[in-house]
């Protein structure tokens, strides 16, 4: 059964900081690209960023280039998303997504609340 765990979300200040983990269990985790997410309030749930398997290739959008880093520790089985400069726009909650290189499968974390906010 795969699992997908996310944590590390939070209330934090507009300029702050904020690390997001997924953890992920019942999959081999570099045979999948891993991304991240989000959903705000009245929004469309949209990509902020992605890694490959084996965290070549990364890609954001443009909203978060600059202030977002995504990366991933496949012995941790464990993609990460270190989220620097934050602004009340990011407000939302975040999910993290797996999908399969081999059968395009794939699979969602139930997501962890991110609000900024002086």
């Amino acid at each position: 059964q795969v699992q997908l765990v996310e944590s590390g979300g939070g209330l934090v200040q507009p300029g702050g900081s904020l690390r997001l983990s997924c953890a992920a269990s019942g999959l081999t985790f570099s045979r999948h690209s891993m991304s991240w997410h989000r959903q705000g309030p009245g929004k469309e749930r949209e990509l902020v960023a992605s890694i490959s398997g084996r965290g070549s290739a990364t890609n954001y959008v443009d909203s978060v280039k600059g202030r977002f880093t995504i990366s991933r520790d496949n012995a941790k089985n464990t993609v990460y998303l270190q989220m620097n400069s934050l602004k009340p726009e990011d407000t939302a909650m975040y999910y993290c997504k797996a999908v399969s290189s081999n059968y395009g499968l794939t699979y969602w974390g139930q997501g962890t609340q991110v609000t900024v906010s002086s």
